[in-house]
């Protein structure tokens, strides 16, 4: 099924190469890079995760800045390939800890180990850091994670004393501590994505909140662990019931209208008291899945003020307000806004004092985009 899988450098460097059937002429991996590289296409300005060269499939996904490919000559799952790179770079991070181009450089010898037992002759065999356990016998060649930035998602909300330092999950799951010692940890991430629609005068249209509990263990002998939940929890929308996120205690009912949870959890006293018991396996994984409709604040208002400025002219003023805790900074935030496909330039001016902002435009997509470093509560 797979021909051939390989990760690349964002130079185009080969880092690892495995060619399980010898099918795909050689040379692939330029030619994807090529391809990724200097993508040209009147609909997109990067390239989709899944193209086709010459009747050779490129399916391929960029965690951590690194470029996850596998090939293939036949018709197969494009779901199935994205999820598999997926979980071959979440092994991988479990078993480096840090998953960049120097911990892969450093522990190849290891890492062509776990390839060896997630795939076979091109078919996908288990992508389970528990199961893989017994079969790896390589030790990890530690990477020092003291300067690199955060690699969760959660943590580019977060910022103050109260947060864990970058470098809490960037250890191995099977390397101790120096002296042969393993420190007994567990880790607990609330990762939300938030997607509000707002009308012309401010008023919200849709709301949803897709969120993700994800846990990584460090305890020695896989223990139960419980994990209690808001006790007014309930799935499925039987009342209108409002949850605000102003709140600090989380104070309120909070109303899912779905939710999965990972095979290890156990929901024998879900009903009764909200809490999860499981046993959480080896490496990092999601608790459970979630997603939320009912009507919430959100930390971010967006208004925009559009006027025409002559025949072939428009201006646009584009404000964004943070409405969340005073003792809240949110980082590195980015305001994208279409704009029409017959756009040929654009120029902007921000507010005097505006540090940390840098504005530009996308002509391959038709899009212009705000970034901003960071922004605190109540402030535009």
């Amino acid at each position: 099924m797979i021909s051939q899988f390989f990760v690349l450098s964002q130079r185009g460097d080969h880092i690892v190469f495995r060619d399980y059937r010898g099918e795909v002429p050689k040379g692939s991996a330029e030619i994807f890079f090529r391809k990724v590289k200097f993508w040209n296409d009147d609909e997109a300005e990067e390239a989709p995760p899944v193209f086709n060269v010459d009747g050779v499939n490129y399916i391929h996904v960029k965690v951590a800045g690194l470029f996850f490919v596998v090939t293939t000559m036949v018709n197969v799952s494009p779901s199935l390939l994205l999820e598999l790179l997926q979980r071959i770079a979440r092994v991988t991070k479990d078993y480096l800890g840090v998953l960049n181009e120097d911990s892969l450089r450093k522990n190849f010898i290891l890492v062509y180990e776990l390839l060896d037992e997630v795939i076979d002759f091109g078919y996908p065999q288990t992508t389970s850091t528990e199961v893989l356990k017994s079969y790896i016998f390589n030790e990890p060649i530690m990477v020092d994670a003291g300067r690199l930035p955060p690699l969760g998602p959660a943590a580019m909300f977060m910022q103050g004393t109260k947060r864990m330092p970058g470098t809490a999950v960037t250890k191995s799951v099977v390397a101790n501590e120096p002296g042969g010692k393993k420190r007994e940890e567990i880790f607990v991430d609330i990762i939300e994505r938030i997607s509000v629609t707002f009308s012309s005068s401010g008023y919200i249209l849709t709301s949803e909140i897709d969120g993700t509990i994800q846990m990584k263990s460090y305890l020695t002998g896989n223990p139960e662990i419980r994990l209690a939940l808001n006790e007014d929890l309930s799935i499925g929308r039987t009342g209108s019931s409002s949850y605000d996120y102003r709140s600090s205690s989380g104070g309120g009912a909070v109303i899912l209208d779905d939710c999965n949870f990972h095979e290890s959890v156990h929901l024998d006293s879900f009903d009764i008291d909200r809490t999860l018991t499981l046993i959480p396996p080896d490496g990092e994984f999601a608790v459970m899945n979630y997603r939320m409709t009912q009507e919430f604040k959100p930390p971010f208002r967006v208004t925009a003020l559009i006027e025409e400025a002559g025949p072939s002219r428009a201006e646009v003023l584009l404000k964004i307000r943070a409405d969340f805790s005073a003792n809240v900074t949110a980082n590195t935030i980015t305001v994208q806004m279409p704009v029409p496909s017959y756009t040929m330039r654009a120029s902007f001016e921000l507010e005097a004092g505006a540090v940390g902002q840098t504005t530009d435009f996308k002509e391959g997509s038709r899009r212009l985009e705000w970034n901003l470093k960071k922004a605190s509560a109540n402030k535009d």
